[in-house]
C-alpha cells in the first residue's frame, strides 16, 4: 500500500532536513506570470564580478515561453554564474533579469524567486535518500507546506493524481515505493527532476543532468526533457554533445561570460569561433 503522508521520518537528521526543507517551500503570492510578448526569461546586460574578474561580462539571454535551450560552452565561461543570477544565489553589478514582463529577479531573495516558478537541479542529485519515491514526491508537493499538515492530513485524490501524474511523466512508476537511496544513479537525477515538477514550475534550469549516466539512462533523460518542453520552459546547462544534440534546436555558447554564438546544434559546431574556444578543430 502506497505511504498517505510523509510522517514516518526514519532519522532526526532526516527529519531536520526534511522540516527546513518545507520551511524553505512556503508558498508566496505572486502574480500570474506574463508571457504574451513571448520570451519568459530575459538577462540584458548582466555583468558579475568576483575579486576583479568578470564572471558575466554584458550578457544577454532570451528564453521563450515553453522553450527547451542547451547552453554549453568551456570551463569558467559563465554558465553556473548565469544560473546563479537566475536563481537569486549572486547579485548581478549590473544589468537586468526578469521573468515574464514583470517580476524582477534582482529584487527577489532565492526562495521567493523558486516560489515565483523557477526551479533549479544542481548537477548532483540532491533526493530524501530514507524517504521513498512517493513520499520524496509528497514532500515536494507545492501548496501548503505546513508541518502538522504533513503528519496529520491524508492526501486528496487530486494530490494524489499529481503525483501519480508526476511519477508516470520521470520513469519510476515501478519504483514509487523504493527508497530513495536504492535508487540507481539516473533514477535519482529523475526523481528530483519529479521533485521540481512537484512544485509546478514555469521555468527548469538543468545543470550537466546525464553526467555519470548509463547509455540507457542518457536516452530516457532525453526523451523526460523533450517531453517537458512546451508545458514548461527548460533550460540545460551539458557538456555531452551528442546528448545536446539530440534534445536542443537552439543552442547557446557562452564564452568569457558573454553569448559567443546562437543557433542550431549545426550552426554553433560549424561556426569557427566556436571551435577555437571550446570544439577543437
Amino acid at each position: 500500500m502506497m505511504p498517505s503522508n510523509v510522517s514516518y521520518i526514519r532519522s532526526i537528521q532526516q527529519r531536520d532536513r526534511v522540516f527546513s526543507f518545507m520551511a524553505k517551500t512556503q508558498p508566496v503570492a505572486s502574480p500570474d506570470l506574463d508571457t504574451r510578448k513571448g520570451p519568459i526569461l530575459y538577462l540584458e546586460g548582466i555583468t558579475v564580478s568576483f575579486d576583479g574578474f568578470r564572471a558575466l561580462n554584458d550578457l544577454s539571454l532570451y528564453i521563450d515561453d515553453g522553450e527547451l535551450r542547451c547552453i554549453i560552452g568551456p570551463n569558467g565561461a559563465g554558465k553556473t554564474t548565469m544560473m546563479d543570477v537566475i536563481t537569486g544565489k549572486t547579485r548581478p553589478d549590473s544589468g537586468t533579469a526578469f521573468f515574464g514582463q514583470t517580476i524582477d529577479l534582482t529584487g527577489l531573495n532565492e526562495h521567493q524567486i523558486a516560489q515565483s516558478g523557477i526551479g533549479r537541479k544542481f548537477q548532483k542529485p540532491t533526493v530524501f535518500e530514507q524517504l521513498t519515491v512517493f513520499e520524496n514526491l509528497e514532500l515536494a508537493m507545492a501548496g501548503d507546506k505546513r508541518v502538522w499538515r504533513n503528519f496529520i492530513l491524508s492526501l486528496g485524490a487530486q494530490e494524489r493524481e499529481r503525483i501519480d501524474e508526476v511519477v508516470e511523466t520521470i520513469g519510476l512508476k515501478q519504483e514509487i515505493q523504493f527508497l530513495a537511496g536504492r535508487l540507481s544513479h539516473g533514477q535519482k537525477q529523475w526523481l528530483e527532476i519529479g521533485m521540481l515538477l512537484m512544485q509546478n514550475p514555469r521555468l527548469l534550469l538543468v545543470d550537466e543532468p546525464v553526467a555519470g549516466m548509463t547509455p540507457q539512462e542518457v536516452e530516457h533523460t532525453a526523451n523526460l526533457l523533450t517531453s517537458l518542453a512546451g508545458k514548461h520552459s527548460v533550460v540545460v546547462v551539458e557538456h555531452d554533445m551528442e546528448f545536446v544534440r539530440s534534445i536542443a534546436k537552439q543552442v547557446t555558447v557562452l564564452h568569457e561570460g558573454h553569448v559567443l554564438a546562437e543557433g542550431t546544434m549545426d550552426e554553433v559546431q560549424n561556426d569557427p569561433r566556436v571551435i577555437e574556444v571550446y570544439l577543437g578543430a
